[in-house]
C-alpha cells in the first residue's frame, strides 16, 4: 500500500451511552463498544469512534470541521436527526444548513451537529462532488 488509508475517525464526547444512543439513531446501526471508554460505528469502511474523554478529566473538543457521510436514503436520516434536534444551526453559502437541497456544487445535503459540537453533513448518494 502506497496511499494511506483512512481507517478511523474519533469524535470526543462527554457521556459514552448517551453518544451511543445518539449516533445508534442517527446513524441507523448499532455500532460495537470496545475496550476504553469508546463505541465504534463501522461506516462503510471508515470507523466512527466515539470517544468519552471524561474518563481522563478532559473535556470534549469539536472534530473536524464537517465529516462526510454518503447516505442512500437522505430524507429518512434527515428525519432522524430532526428527531433527535440536530439540525445544523448554520447557513452553508447563504442556504439553511438544516435543509435538504441541492447545494451550488451539486450535492444534495443537509448538515446535523451532535451534542458535544461536532459537525455532520449527509449526501444523498449518486450526488457526491469529489
Amino acid at each position: 500500500m502506497t496511499t494511506p488509508k483512512i481507517f478511523r475517525m474519533a469524535f470526543e464526547v462527554a457521556d459514552l451511552e448517551e453518544a451511543t444512543a445518539f449516533y445508534t439513531d442517527l446513524l441507523g446501526i448499532s455500532g460495537q463498544r470496545h475496550p476504553g471508554a469508546r463505541h465504534y460505528f463501522d461506516c462503510g469502511g471508515v470507523i466512527l469512534e466515539v470517544l468519552d474523554v471524561t474518563e481522563g478529566g478532559m473535556r470534549p473538543r469539536p472534530g473536524p470541521k464537517s465529516v462526510y457521510f454518503a447516505v442512500d436514503d437522505i430524507d429518512a436520516v434527515h428525519a432522524r436527526a430532526e428527531a433527535l434536534k440536530a439540525l445544523a444551526p448554520f447557513q452553508v453559502h447563504g442556504q439553511p444548513a438544516s435543509e435538504v437541497i441541492e447545494r451550488p456544487w451539486g450535492e444534495r445535503s443537509f448538515y446535523a451537529t451532535d451534542p458535544w459540537g461536532n459537525e455532520l453533513c449527509f449526501v444523498k448518494e449518486g450526488t457526491l462532488y469529489t
